[in-house]
């Protein structure tokens, strides 16, 4: 009988080649997630620079609690970026994830698999932009000199709009900008799912008569409810962390457009920025950070009581 190093050496063995595959992965959470998690102890403490280098520099800076914490909830924009966050999140999340199965059931509906390529390229590729070349496309459609839409406007006879100093409008743009760079990316996911869904199911339906919005309706979307619901407590995950490129890059940093733009990652930024106030900033992200675990395992314990199956873990 084996004992149970050699059982576990022959196991690495028989896996060794799924395990090479996520070794890169899991280098990567090793050296930037998991090993920098000492240095949340900054968010605790009034950290000052020392000349004897990094570690020194945390162990002989004071204790300070929770004092670090209370830049974010006692300044008066407290409200404002929280709302924001939270708002613009919870949008992202589900029309983010409404057009993403579309796009996914669209694309594999197609009947030319070759077309099905292209636009599923078409739509992936603005995933790979920056939010600065973003920016300048969406400079491109609103300057209110040379900008398309207000060339548009000039010629049905209406007055130009001054985007950058209307805050009425961002909250759509910023909508629009964020589900036009990642819903085609998200959809590959959920095309995956659907590619993988067994055909005779589908020869079933069609022998019984099903027309294809019945077999859409009675049999894709359930078979990848699952997949959606796991996607979904992940998003939750991060409903705390706005992407920091399309509110600041995006608006230009545009003061005007503050209280429709101002997230919680642009205002510790800022307020790096301005104070260099390192131990803020990190209480922020360990504030972030905590809430996003929670929202997971409560979303998932939610998700385990309807249906234990479709749960995370």
């Amino acid at each position: 009988m084996e004992h149970g190093p050699i059982r576990w050496l022959r196991t690495l063995n028989r896996n060794k080649a799924l395990l090479l595959m996520v070794l890169p992965g899991t280098v990567w959470f090793i050296l930037f997630c998991y090993l920098p998690m000492p240095g949340a102890v900054i968010a605790f403490k009034d950290y000052r620079y020392d000349t004897d280098g990094f570690l020194a520099s945390i162990l002989r800076s004071d204790w300070v609690g929770f004092k670090n914490f209370e830049y974010l909830f006692k300044t008066e924009d407290a409200f404002i970026i929280v709302r924001n966050t939270l708002l613009y999140n919870a949008v992202f999340i589900v029309l983010g994830t409404v057009l993403s199965v579309l796009v996914a059931i669209l694309v594999n509906e197609i009947a030319s698999k070759k077309m099905a390529k292209i636009y599923q390229t078409g739509m992936f590729l603005p995933h790979f932009l920056s939010w600065v070349i973003v920016s300048y496309f969406v400079f491109s459609f609103l300057s209110v000199d040379k900008g398309v839409l207000n060339q548009v406007l000039k010629f049905f006879g209406a007055d130009p709009v001054f985007w950058y100093s209307e805050t009425k409008y961002w909250p759509y743009i910023l909508v629009i900008v964020n589900l036009w760079k990642g819903v085609g990316y998200g959809s590959v996911v959920y095309l995956a799912a659907i590619v993988g869904i067994d055909k005779s199911y589908f020869e079933a339906a069609m022998i019984d008569g099903a027309s294809k919005w019945q077999q859409i309706r009675k049999i894709m979307i359930p078979m990848i409810t699952p997949i959606i619901v796991i996607m979904f407590i992940l998003a939750i995950g991060g409903i705390f962390r706005a992407d920091f490129g399309l509110f600041y890059q995006v608006p230009r940093d545009t003061g005007a457009l503050y209280p429709v733009t101002n997230v919680i990652d642009t205002f510790v930024y800022r307020g790096l920025k301005v104070t260099g106030d390192i131990g803020m900033s990190t209480a922020a992200g360990l504030y972030q950070s905590v809430v996003g675990f929670v929202l997971v395992i409560a979303t998932n314990f939610i998700v385990r009581k309807i249906n234990k199956e479709q749960a995370l873990f």
